[in-house]
């Protein structure tokens, strides 16, 4: 996993318009808000590639179109997002990442995601707790969400994304601060190590959640889905974080329109 995240790391670093010498290469709109680049497509490449040499007999499932053959919820199951918040990629903005999972049968094993541009890694082994950047790691302790920083992301789906803006601007000023990512994989990183209180986010794929379950469950948090039920990867909504800032904004949530 860190070879593939190394590589790939490398591969979108020489690229990065935010850095001196990169260069913004080509980008393809997949939707509204929702773009490719030859970056994505060229980790993925390189990634899978790597994981089919080594993993011959393993499912692969990534997001710029790599499906998995056969029932890809039974049996071994690599998830990878090379390129997560491409948007802010291709502004030179830093906040993206490189993502990958193990899962066996449905359930992360192990899960490791980079931030190419700031260096950190952050990984976690089920039942061998988290790691950032070589050091143990934990979810905040933070009981309340009028004590948090919220962090969020708006996803594709219009309808979901506006009533999540709508709660937000009802609750507020009831939280301390709140952020939008442009990175899923960094926004439950970032619960997972206590850098947000809160996550939330309306409409997921596997790839962009698969490593990041593990990191919050192995950082002691919690990670629910939309309907406050444990959050599996075919969950399209999460709420992640401190386990008693997460309960206190679904209690506050509570019979608002806001899903």
């Amino acid at each position: 996993m860190r070879d593939c995240a190394e590589e790939a790391s490398r591969m979108l670093l020489d690229r990065f318009p935010g850095r001196a010498g990169g260069q913004r290469g080509e980008m393809r709109r997949k939707g509204r808000g929702n773009f490719v680049t030859e970056r994505d497509l060229a980790v993925e490449s390189a990634v899978l590639q790597r994981l089919r040499g080594e993993f011959p007999e393993h499912a692969l499932l990534s997001e710029e179109g790599s499906g998995a053959a056969g029932d890809w919820k039974r049996g071994w199951l690599w998830l990878v997002d090379p390129l997560d918040g491409t948007h802010n990629y291709s502004q030179g903005n830093p906040v993206f990442s490189f993502t990958i999972a193990l899962c066996h049968d449905g359930a992360p094993l192990l899960g490791l995601t980079c931030a190419p541009a700031t260096g950190d890694e952050f990984f976690a082994s089920k039942g061998a707790g988290l790691v950032v950047n070589g050091e143990p790691a934990s979810v905040a302790v933070t009981p309340s969400l009028a004590e948090s920083v919220l962090g969020l992301d708006l996803g594709y789906d219009d309808a979901r994304a506006a009533k999540l803006i709508s709660l937000v601007a009802e609750l507020w000023p009831g939280m301390q601060a709140v952020r939008v990512m442009g990175s899923a994989a960094l926004g439950f990183a970032f619960a997972a190590c206590g850098r947000f209180d809160v996550y939330v986010h309306h409409f997921l794929y596997p790839w962009d959640s698969a490593a990041g379950i593990l990191l919050v469950q192995e950082g002691g948090g919690l990670v629910l889905d939309r309907d406050g039920g444990p959050m599996t990867l075919y969950s399209e909504g999460v709420t992640a974080g401190a386990p008693g800032a997460v309960q206190d904004f679904l209690r506050v949530a509570r019979g608002r329109e806001w899903r």
